[in-house]
């Protein structure tokens, strides 16, 4: 029985992990992430003091353009059918329409729900903790190295992290790509953002007509939502939430310096924008080194195989375009090149 690693655990490597489950059952599945849980940038985070209090620090909704819903649409109807995205029904204001018969859609239990739903459809062996340091070829197969663990041996390795981070791994990687390879995945760039979560107590009240808004012309933040009222869930027993999503200027301006000293100057912003808001219970403060894709590698091509035997391919949003779409993309576009070698 061929073992398989998946690196990342966010939505392309979850559904990649699902699809190898479904169609080739054979296979014994290991997913390593080297965050504290799933969800790469679909992350959706608790307040300390009331579980049930929940806010979306990356993706906030899912767009399904005409063109998609179609293409992927056995995956809308999936997660509709499961009650892990419904419609939004809130306003967005200032949304860009890029699609006039587009639909927007939220997760009631945050957006890192899509992730682990494909993730436990994938019965895969899922470890968090386990930061990927060195990948060697030691003939047919793959040793894997992680930080602060022993090495671990796979047939087949699948690399689903931002772009920049593939290419920071030690061992064989780097001798493995090709020139114009190393050329493609340099050319692929991320814009940089901080979000801010902030959860406030039960009987707390934040007075707006919208649910959701985009901000222009401000320095600092691009994005505010009303967590829970995004996601129609508003209810006296449980604490309201909001997140605040900062320009990418504003990012790149203070991406090295500590979320300590960036975190004062957001709430300073968003109390000129917002005067009057209740006083959080609590505040999380997210840096989004790499946030979307600028510039994915050329042509999108969903994957590269950077060795065919053993297997060692990469994927993720930098193959293909940075959204939901781009993900499913991506993951279908590995998940083939898994059939064909496995």
């Amino acid at each position: 029985m061929s073992r398989v690693l998946i690196v990342g655990a966010g939505l392309t490597g979850s559904l990649c992990a699902c699809l190898l489950r479904r169609e080739m059952p054979n296979k014994v599945i290991v997913v390593w992430d080297k965050s504290r849980g799933a969800g790469g940038r679909m992350s959706t985070s608790r307040s300390p003091s009331d579980a049930s209090c929940i806010v979306d620090l990356g993706a906030q909704y899912i767009t399904a353009t005409t063109y998609y819903a179609k293409m992927h649409q056995n995956f809308y109807e999936e997660l509709l059918a499961h009650g892990v995205l419904k419609p939004l029904v809130s306003s967005v204001e200032g949304e860009v329409m890029k699609d006039g018969g587009h639909k927007n859609y939220v997760s009631p239990t945050g957006v890192s729900a899509i992730v682990k739903h494909f993730l436990k459809q994938s019965g895969a062996e899922v470890f968090f903790d386990h930061h990927v340091t060195h990948i060697y070829q030691k003939g047919a197969i793959w040793e894997v190295c992680r930080k602060g663990g022993a090495p671990e041996q796979f047939d087949a390795v699948v690399l689903t992290m931002p772009v920049p981070q593939i290419l920071q791994l030690q061992g064989d990687v780097g001798s493995l790509l090709e020139k114009s390879q190393r050329q493609q995945l340099e050319a692929v760039s991320y814009s940089s953002r901080y979000a801010l979560g902030l959860f406030y107590k039960a009987q707390a009240h934040i007075d707006v007509p919208w649910a959701a808004k985009y901000i222009s012309n401000n320095p600092c933040i691009r994005f505010i939502a009303i967590d829970d009222k995004k996601r129609n869930l508003e209810s006296p027993e449980c604490g309201t939430s909001m997140v605040v999503h900062t320009s990418v200027p504003f990012g790149i301006k203070h991406l090295e310096e500590a979320k300590e000293q960036v975190e004062p100057l957001i709430l300073e912003e968003l109390n000129k924008l917002l005067p009057g808001l209740p006083q959080p219970d609590s505040i999380k403060c997210q840096k989004w080194r790499y946030s979307q894709v600028r510039s994915s590698v050329a042509d999108c091509p969903g994957q590269m195989t950077l060795l065919s035997q053993p297997l060692l391919v990469c994927g993720g949003d930098g193959f293909t375009h940075s959204n939901f779409d781009g993900c499913i993309e991506s993951a279908l576009k590995v998940f083939d090149v898994l059939k064909h070698s496995l």
